[in-house]
């Protein structure tokens, strides 16, 4: 069945290769709201509250980065009646020094005493990519940015949100149909899903058709998302077909 898609606002395809080369210092929060290690935990609270940051890198004294704290710090708390909870037999397993950290961790009234110490930064040159992996393979939602032990910003996923949204501005220029048609046929023929030059790629004003096989179904949206991150594209219709794997003949 033909698939029609309209696509109101496009995507600058240059200008997103340009923001993909981006560094840390490019997009970071600055200035940091941070708190003291020695601050209480209502202190971090109200602070955290007030300013709507889920959040706060920890500082010592003398301003190098402590450690930092976070919403997840909060949620095994003795108060809420959420503290972790064990069964006797993993107590014993765990040995009395991990019990006695989840106590601190649920009881403490510093800061010191419930921050995490090992905080996963980057440095103001890091790259964008480096930042979404250290997020994903931390399993973190912020990196702070740190210069000579002094934390100079802090990159969050909204941060991430904003530049994702810088790259979505629109062309000023859109460009001609044959254009089109080129940087789509650039853009397939650099991805090894695409199987070369089974897809064939037509523009008239805008509307892009796709024609020509595919072997699995899931190419089909892969070969409509390259068409709409085109600038200048303002339909896609996909005219293409799904052939059984090896049964395409190509005929020079």
């Amino acid at each position: 069945m033909t698939q029609i898609k309209a696509l109101p606002i496009r995507m600058s395809h240059c200008r997103l290769n340009q923001e993909v080369g981006m560094q840390a210092e490019t997009i970071m929060t600055k200035p940091v709201i941070t708190i003291d290690a020695s601050a209480t935990l209502a202190e971090a609270v109200n602070l955290m509250l007030s300013r709507k940051v889920s959040c706060l890198p920890v500082t010592h004294s003398d301003g190098t980065l402590a450690g930092i704290v976070s919403e997840g710090d909060f949620l095994r708390r003795e108060e809420l009646g959420t503290q972790r909870v064990r069964p006797r037999w993993l107590q014993f397993l765990l040995g009395p020094g991990k019990i006695a950290d989840d106590y601190v961790r649920a009881n403490g009234r510093f800061i010191h005493e419930v921050m995490t110490m090992d905080v996963v930064s980057a440095s103001p040159g890091a790259t964008l990519a480096e930042i979404v992996d250290l997020m994903v393979q931390h399993d973190i939602k912020n990196v702070p940015i740190v210069d000579r032990d002094r934390i100079v910003g802090i990159i969050t996923r909204t941060d991430l949100l904003r530049a994702l949204m810088r790259t979505m501005k629109p062309a000023a220029t859109p460009p001609d149909d044959e254009q089109i048609r080129k940087e789509i046929l650039a853009e397939l023929q650099g991805q090894s899903w695409s199987g070369g030059e089974l897809i064939g790629v037509s523009v008239d004003e805008g509307v892009v058709e796709l024609t020509g096989a595919i072997v699995d179904e899931r190419q089909r949206q892969a070969a409509i998302v390259a068409a709409e991150n085109v600038a200048g594209v303002r339909q896609v219709k996909d005219s293409l077909f799904c052939a059984e794997p090896f049964s395409v003949i190509l005929v020079s």
